[in-house]
C-alpha cells in the first residue's frame, strides 16, 4: 500500500491523518504498517483526501489520477 508515501509526500503526520477517519494515531500506524486490514470506508475517504483511487492506494495501478465520473 502506498499510505506511507501519499502521507509523508504531503508533509501529514500520522496523528493528522487519522484525525481525519476518526480514529487513533496507533490504528493508523498499524494501517501503514499492514498489521491492521485498512476498511473501504478508510480507503474511500483517503482516496477523496488524496485525490487518487482506491486502487491507486492498494497498488494494483501506477495511475495517480483518480477515475473520471
Amino acid at each position: 500500500m502506498r499510505l506511507k508515501d501519499l502521507r509523508e509526500d504531503r508533509d501529514l503526520t500520522q496523528r493528522e491523518v487519522a484525525d481525519l477517519l476518526h480514529i487513533k494515531q496507533n490504528t493508523y500506524s498499524q494501517y501503514e504498517n499492514g498489521q491492521r486490514q485498512i476498511p473501504v470506508s478508510a480507503l474511500v475517504v483517503l482516496a477523496r483526501f488524496y485525490n487518487t483511487s482506491v486502487d491507486y492506494i492498494l497498488g494494483e495501478t501506477d495511475q495517480i489520477k483518480p477515475y473520471q465520473k
